[in-house]
């Protein structure tokens, strides 16, 4: 039997790189998986390779900067499936600037998607969450939200407040069962990492690396929970 089957997440960013990587692992592992990104022609691709694997999946179509459509991508989960058992909030956004050239809307855009939407989308699943006294909650950080460095101020304070919001919230409902955990990596072979970065990519962690790193925690006994994971590149990706 998989180890997830009947359970419900709902995965944010599911479009491609971390989201689209974690989101097959859960159907693959037997969860009912709600895609969410602003390309619903890629969530739509996404969704059909669940389907190839036995997967289930529901494509939302969400921009995590409207409050209302956030409200939906949770209604209808709760529409189609009458319940939801995990919040994956991975989608990130974020522009490399230094902070005297950075537009004020860059910013708002930065905490609105990696802070503000976690946030939100975890206030409205926690009534059904804590009425089954189970279930967890993912935040996708980044190794940037401990130290920052030049030209990602707004990035690395976004995922420092979503550190600090994932603390705060372990310890309001870690009295009914609800695991919080923020996991925080360093390279990973997305599309965020621009293309004229001197990186090696055959070094970066993989999607698939921070995918077994949320399973790890979705599959842990109820007696404990990994608040905070960190995944580094085995070998420096600098060149």
């Amino acid at each position: 039997m998989k180890s997830l089957t009947g359970k419900v997440a709902i995965v944010t960013g599911a479009g491609r790189g971390i989201g689209k990587a974690i989101s097959l692992f859960l159907g693959g592992s037997g969860a009912r998986v709600v895609l969410a990104s602003r390309s619903e022609s890629e969530l739509r691709a996404v969704a059909g390779e669940i389907r190839n694997q036995d997967g289930d999946a529901l494509v939302v179509p969400t921009d995590l900067t409207r409050d209302e459509e956030m409200d939906r991508l949770v209604r209808e989960t709760l529409e189609q499936w009458g319940t939801v058992d995990y919040l994956i909030n991975n989608a990130g956004w974020g522009k490399h600037s230094p902070i005297i050239k950075t537009k004020v809307e860059d910013w708002d855009q930065t905490f609105q998607v990696n802070l503000r939407a976690p946030m939100v989308l975890s206030q409205l699943v926690l009534p059904t969450l804590m009425g089954k006294k189970a279930g967890a909650i993912i935040n996708i950080g980044s190794i940037a939200g401990k130290a920052g460095q030049a030209d990602t101020a707004a990035y690395s304070a976004s995922k420092a407040g979503l550190i600090a919001f994932s603390e705060s919230l372990y310890e309001e409902v870690r009295e009914y069962g609800i695991k919080v955990a923020v996991i925080l990596p360093g390279f990973v072979d997305t599309p965020l990492i621009p293309p004229n970065r001197k990186l090696d990519r055959s070094k970066m962690i993989r999607p698939e690396d921070i995918a077994r790193a949320v399973f790890f925690v979705l599959t842990c006994p109820p007696s404990c929970c990994p608040v905070e994971i960190t995944v580094r590149p085995q070998r420096t990706p600098y060149t």
